[in-house]
């Protein structure tokens, strides 16, 4: 298994924002451009594919087109180096994570988390991810929990939350 930031690598991306809002999915082309100078810096990499969940949470990987079909790819060794911007883009579920990457493993393929500087070939690096991992799946609940709490407080206070757009009926005043 090659450890070497330029070594001849086959390299595909990993993104993924958790809402189809516009402002999200402008991140999203952010997140995709952030890529380029990194590309850029390794000549040796050749970008060979990206994979794009748009709109989709990162807590279940089945539930994630994208993220599956990536899986799919890597067992038919379509490229040997995922690159992700951070652990909590790869997943917000600490088992998902040591999961994927350990699989991906026994298959040569080493998930690079650039943001936390961690590569799953490293010796350390499943111990980093574990934590980096248990980090992001803890954040996820802390967000379930305070859009949750701002739902209730909107109902409480009869205030539509959300866009408004409520299926079937047509908004009156204001």
């Amino acid at each position: 298994m090659m450890n070497s930031d330029f070594a001849k690598r086959r390299v595909v991306i990993y993104a993924r924002v958790s809402t189809e809002h516009e402002a999200q999915l402008s991140a999203l082309e952010n997140q995709v451009d952030w890529y380029k100078p990194i590309m850029a810096a390794r000549p040796e990499w050749t970008l060979v594919g990206q994979y794009i969940d748009e709109g989709i949470t990162g807590t279940s990987a089945e539930k994630r087109p994208q993220f599956m079909k990536m899986i799919r790819d890597a067992k038919k060794r379509k490229f040997d180096l995922i690159i992700t911007r951070e652990v909590s883009r790869f997943a917000r579920n600490t088992v998902d994570t040591l999961q994927y990457t350990r699989m991906l493993r026994t298959m040569g393929v080493e998930v690079f988390f650039i943001n936390d500087n961690i590569k799953t070939f490293d010796g350390d690096g499943e111990l980093r991810l574990s934590l980096m991992a248990t980090l992001a799946q803890d954040e996820s609940r802390k967000t379930s929990i305070r859009v949750k709490s701002g739902q209730q407080t909107s109902m409480e206070n009869g205030v539509v939350y959300g866009n408004g757009n409520i299926l079937g009926y047509d908004r009156v005043g204001k």
